[in-house]
This record gives structure tokens, C-alpha cells and sequence, in this order.
């Protein structure tokens, strides 16, 4: 058996937390440090991960040679869930049919299939169509309250509930009024102009520089950049086009110049067959993961402290477009976002105006 690291759910400093505890272990230590936000306690003498920020699989990835163990909390009114016996249980009776019939994405279909036999599995012993409201938000509550999910997955989860009343049984919504969780509203993090191409220049390989390069000027969702096809760089109108994307839906963005000579440069070199950036076998795709590797070893050779995700690439192109003066609405089709709400975030971290504002400080000495 090789080291173990225990991982356990606790309160600290005001905030949701996971424990990770083991045996002292420098490479232990050196992981963390690289690839998560990981913080020491003095008073429970351990590191931790403030929970909204714990990927747990990012987390088995990284640490795939070590025994990892996850100590849940015991519910307090619904069993626990017994992952052996949900593999086991079917869906409800044509709920996965509904799913396709109404064009779903492939991803959506995996969410909600999978809260769905959740879901299954604690009512086992209850017929479906009876189950009450009270019922189901004491479900809601518990998978909170544990930890079980974030609040992003409950919402993810109530709709997976929702979908099976409302689309499969044909119940009215007036039937299924769940209380949502308020929204966290969490500005999203972005890079400087400098840090940017600080990152970039740390690519002395040329499929990696092309990658991050594409990204961050393409503002593309990581699955997106991973299921671009040779096809889909339409040079002479130095456009690129994203092919069934988050909601099943096609847009363009924008290709820059300077980039197309690199890509023209990379694929002479690479001869991909099929995707633009393939993997290590002909015709296969690139992996994700892959995606953030090449990320974050960039951003330690630029000097950066801070954790970099790749889509804090995207965050930074709709950010960086807004400060040179683009319309939103622009930002908005281009990132391809259904609301223009989703967009507006943007300008609370743009720094466009905030810097036209004269500092009351300066202005006191400015006048004395």
C-alpha cells in the first residue's frame, strides 16, 4: 500500500473546507503547492483547499500513485448512497429517450443521467411519480449540507429532477417549485496583457505556444479548442469556427493574423489528419489535461505565483477586448453567450474607467 493521503470535509476561517492529511512527504508537498491553492493550518496542523475551489478529479489525477482516501459525513435522515447499488439501477422509464428525443448534448445527457440514478438509488423503495416536494428538498438539503455537491451541481441536480416531472410524467411546474440556491456571484479571474504573453513565450514548443495562443485569442472553452478541426480555420477571412458548442450551438470568433502564420508553421510540422491539435496517436484528439500541463508549466517559467486555469485565457480575451473599446454585444457573439447578462460581468473587471477615476487622496494634495 503505498502513502495515504485522507481527504475530510470541515469549517475553517468561515469557509467550507477539505482537510488533506498524511505523513510529512516532500513530493506530497511540491504537487499540492504546483497544482492546487492549497494553504497550512496551524491549529489543525494540516493543508487545506477552500471547498468551491477542490477539484477532486484534477486531485486523483495528480496524485494517482498515492491511496487516496475520502471520508464522507453519515447523512442524518437519507442513507448514504451505496455507489456499488447505483450502478445498478436503471433510469426512470423513458427519461433517457426524452433526453435525446429533445436533442440534448451528450453532455447534458451524462449530468443529468447521472443526478438522476442518484436520485434513484435513495428513493429506491418509493414510487416516483408519489414522491412530495418536502421529500425532495430534505434530498436537496442533505447533499448540501455533506458536501455532496456545489452549488453550481445542485442546480445541475434540480433540473435533472425537474426534467423527469415536468418533460417525462407531464406534471405542471406549479407542481415542482423548488427553492434554488442563491448564485455566489464570483467575478472571474483574468490575466494582464503582460502576463499573457509572458505565458505564451514560455512555449518553445510550437503546438504548445499555438494552443494557448488560440485560446486566449479565440476566446475558446478548452473542449472547444480540442474539437476544432483542421477545417474549421477559415483563413481567408481570418476566422475560426466553433462547431456545436455549449448549448448545441455554432458560432465564429476571430483568428488573428499574427497566429495563422504560427498555425501554418506548426502544421507543416505536425501534419495533423484530422483535428488541429491531435494527440500522441494519428487521428486522436488532445486531451484536456494535456492542456492544463502545458499551462501551468508555462505560467511557473513566467514567474507566476498565482494558479492559472485555461479559462482564465478566455476570461482574459473577453476582458482585454472590452478595454480597447469592442461593443459588448460583440464580446457577447463571440464568446457566444445566449445573455447579455453573462457578458456584463466583464465590465466589473475591466479597468477601462476605473482608471479615468482620480483617487480622492491625490486630489486632496492636488488642492493643498
Amino acid at each position: 500500500m503505498g502513502t495515504q493521503i485522507k481527504l475530510s470535509s470541515d469549517h475553517h476561517r468561515g469557509k467550507k473546507v477539505v482537510l488533506l492529511q498524511f505523513e510529512y512527504n516532500s513530493q506530497i508537498v511540491n504537487l499540492l503547492k504546483q497544482h492546487f491553492p492549497v494553504r497550512w493550518s496551524q491549529t489543525k496542523k494540516c493543508w487545506w483547499i477552500a471547498r468551491r475551489e477542490f477539484d477532486f478529479k484534477m486531485f486523483k489525477q495528480v496524485f494517482a500513485e498515492y491511496d487516496i482516501i475520502a471520508i464522507a459525513h453519515e447523512p442524518l435522515r437519507i442513507q448514504k448512497q451505496n455507489k456499488k447499488l447505483n450502478k445498478q439501477i436503471s433510469l426512470p422509464k423513458g427519461y433517457l429517450e426524452k433526453l435525446e428525443r429533445l436533442r440534448y448534448s451528450e453532455s447534458t445527457i451524462r449530468t443529468y443521467s447521472k443526478y438522476m440514478r442518484d436520485f434513484c438509488t435513495v428513493f429506491k423503495d418509493a414510487n416516483l411519480s408519489e414522491i412530495g416536494i418536502d421529500e425532495i428538498n430534505e434530498y436537496l438539503h442533505h447533499q448540501v449540507q455533506n458536501d455532496i455537491i456545489s452549488i453550481s451541481q445542485q442546480n445541475q441536480l434540480i433540473n435533472a429532477i425537474k426534467f423527469y416531472y415536468e418533460k417525462v410524467l407531464g406534471k405542471s411546474k406549479e407542481y415542482y417549485n423548488l427553492e434554488r440556491p442563491r448564485t455566489q456571484k464570483q467575478l472571474p479571474k483574468v490575466l494582464s496583457k503582460k502576463e499573457v504573453i509572458s505565458i505564451i513565450k514560455q512555449c518553445r514548443n510550437i503546438k504548445h505556444r499555438c494552443i494557448l495562443s488560440l485560446i486566449y485569442s479565440a476566446g475558446l472553452r478548452r473542449k472547444e479548442l480540442i474539437n476544432l478541426e483542421i477545417t474549421d480555420i477559415i483563413s481567408e477571412r481570418n476566422q475560426i469556427r466553433i462547431y456545436q458548442a455549449k448549448g448545441n450551438k455554432d458560432r465564429y470568433s476571430i483568428l488573428s493574423p499574427h497566429l495563422l502564420i504560427e498555425l501554418r508553421e506548426y502544421y507543416k510540422k505536425y501534419k495533423p489528419e484530422k483535428w488541429l491539435f491531435e494527440g500522441r496517436e494519428p487521428a486522436s484528439q488532445y486531451s484536456a489535461t494535456s492542456i492544463r500541463n502545458i499551462l501551468n508549466y508555462a505560467s511557473q517559467k513566467a514567474n507566476i505565483k498565482r494558479r492559472i486555469t485555461p479559462h482564465m485565457l478566455r476570461h482574459s480575451f473577453a476582458t482585454h477586448l472590452l478595454e480597447q473599446g469592442v461593443d459588448l454585444r460583440y464580446i457577447q457573439v463571440l464568446l457566444g453567450h445566449s445573455s447579455s447578462k453573462t457578458t456584463e460581468i466583464y465590465t466589473h473587471v475591466s479597468n477601462q474607467e476605473i482608471r479615468k477615476i482620480v483617487n480622492p487622496l491625490d486630489e486632496l494634495w492636488n488642492t493643498t
